[in-house]
């Protein structure tokens, strides 16, 4: 059978068709963009406040944009930087939060309101850390963030803060080593498991990991017929953290393998790994300076707009 081929008027509409399509679909993947109008600094400024503390992140950073756009070199474009970062940051759009924190360190090193750039590039990083068993890439460069945060501005609020996550992110990190360490167990490699469970008791002793890591090395050791090795690490454990559940699981194994520690555990009392304590809540971030939301009046109460 021929095949038929349509007319040049039907190829005609065909074509208008394509491309009445083609440009709809364009359309639609324009994000719409506020019109030019040229408007008071300080009412574009109040509009896009006013657009973040009713929680429409896009909006807000379409006009914090646009006073950077009409007024790129007032006092309120510098400002709009960081407002459009914070903005970005709620709506969860880390990578273009990250970028306007990046814009005003290159365009303002000097200016103190950099500390919060590199604040909120830290928290941009801590909140896409996920869970120990995948890949702990966003851990490290969340690690990295603050401690750079701490180095720069050791005695603002912005470090104090950044300590605290300090800590959650080591938590992370030794429960990566522990989650690699169970799994080398699980497989009969014994020595490579010893080597993770120390490196959690060498570099991130003071995570909620530690008690774990050192009930592990006992009992590799006494796998592996170490036993002074054992009771060594059953010590440790014992003496700080005598009530910790893990500590009688320690004790228990070193007494049948007749190497009774000296420290009698005490009742075991439930520890929860620092993140699962974390609640990622966003109104616990601090906001940029001078722009802290007010219980009542939102962003726009504090800059008397």
């Amino acid at each position: 059978m021929l095949l038929k081929f349509p007319g040049r008027s039907a190829v005609v509409l065909a074509a208008v068709l394509v491309s009445v399509t083609v440009a709809g679909c364009a359309g639609q993947a324009k994000k719409p963009t506020l019109a030019y109008e040229e408007r008071p600094v300080e009412l574009l400024y109040a509009t896009g406040a006013d657009r973040l503390d009713r929680g429409n992140w896009n909006e807000a950073v379409d006009y914090f944009r646009e006073v950077e756009r009409q007024h790129p070199y007032s006092e309120w474009s510098r400002r709009s930087i960081l407002m459009t970062g914070f903005a970005h940051y709620q709506g969860n759009q880390y990578n273009d939060a990250i970028g306007d924190a990046d814009r005003f360190i290159s365009l303002y090193p000097g200016n103190p309101s950099a500390s919060y750039a590199y604040y909120l590039k830290s928290v941009c990083y801590f909140e896409q850390i996920v869970d120990v068993n995948r890949d702990q890439a966003a851990t490290e460069q969340a690690l990295a963030a603050l401690r750079d945060v701490v180095q720069r501005y050791p005695t603002s609020e912005y470090a104090q803060d950044a300590r605290l996550k300090i800590d959650m992110v080591n938590d992370q990190l030794a429960g990566k080593e522990m989650a690699i360490g169970r799994y080398y167990l699980r497989q009969g490699q014994t020595l490579a498991a010893i080597g993770r469970f120390k490196t959690v008791i060498d570099r991130h002793q003071t995570t909620s990991h530690t008690p774990e890591a050192l009930f592990r090395l006992v009992e590799s050791y006494l796998t592996l017929g170490l036993f002074d090795e054992a009771k060594r690490n059953g010590a440790v454990l014992g003496y700080n953290f005598p009530g910790d559940r893990w500590y009688s699981d320690a004790y228990k194994l070193l007494n049948d393998a007749g190497l009774k520690p000296a420290v009698e555990p005490l009742t075991p009392g439930a520890k929860k790994n620092l993140l699962d304590r974390l609640v990622r809540d966003k109104n616990a971030t601090l906001a940029p300076p001078g722009e802290k939301p007010a219980k009542k009046d939102g962003v726009r109460g504090l800059l008397g707009l």
